[in-house]
């Protein structure tokens, strides 16, 4: 079975870019996942950083830019292709983030945070969002950091059944804000979850 991103009609590679390069342009920040990735670990010493779902690179590039130790992983090989292009000098992995052990090496585990950015939680195969959360907090060093932020889609994953299968993964939660720039989450229909493994 593919990933729903697999089966999704969206933009690949540079056609993807295109996207982020004309919010830029236009002023807007494109860079609040980085921004909280910072936030999140500055003054923790942390600088490994797993950009799970990464897509072209964009968040992974910013945090190397900004001096993290980087490693992205992403199912779709446009998506790394374009990434690839932009910072060779990264570590890219194509791996299916349900199943983890099976990627190489490459990825790695003791990392200080893991983060989901693009609503990749909701693009998994269906039926595997426990078992991607459960790997991911496997790749997180004791204390680790979890960050996911997505639409609430209730007939992919609802906020309910993505804390259930964070808890059954031995994460807790921290914080939940409805944007990256830290907006107070009152129930809306996009959420951005931290979860730190016990």
């Amino acid at each position: 079975m593919t990933t729903r991103w697999q089966g999704a009609d969206a933009p690949r590679g540079d056609d993807y870019d295109a996207r982020w390069r004309r919010l830029a342009e236009s002023g807007q920040s494109i860079h609040g996942e980085a921004d909280l990735v910072e936030h999140l670990l500055r003054g923790t010493g942390g600088t490994r950083v797993l950009d799970a779902g990464c897509g072209t690179g964009r968040v992974a590039v910013e945090l190397a830019a900004r001096g993290f130790a980087v490693v992205g992983v992403d199912a779709d090989p446009a998506m790394l292709d374009a990434a690839k292009v932009k910072a060779p000098e990264l570590i890219w992995v194509l791996g299916d983030l349900a199943d983890l052990e099976s990627a190489p090496d490459g990825v790695g585990a003791d990392f200080d945070l893991v983060v989901l950015a693009g609503n990749v939680m909701i693009f998994v195969r269906p039926g595997t969002e426990s078992r991607v959360l459960t790997g991911l907090a496997g790749r997180l060093r004791p204390g680790g950091l979890l960050v996911a932020g997505f639409s609430i889609r209730p007939d992919r994953l609802s906020l309910d059944d993505y804390d259930r299968a964070a808890a059954a993964a031995g994460l807790t939660p921290v914080q939940r804000w409805a944007t990256w720039e830290r907006v107070f989450y009152d129930g809306g229909d996009y959420a951005v979850s931290v979860h730190r493994r016990a």
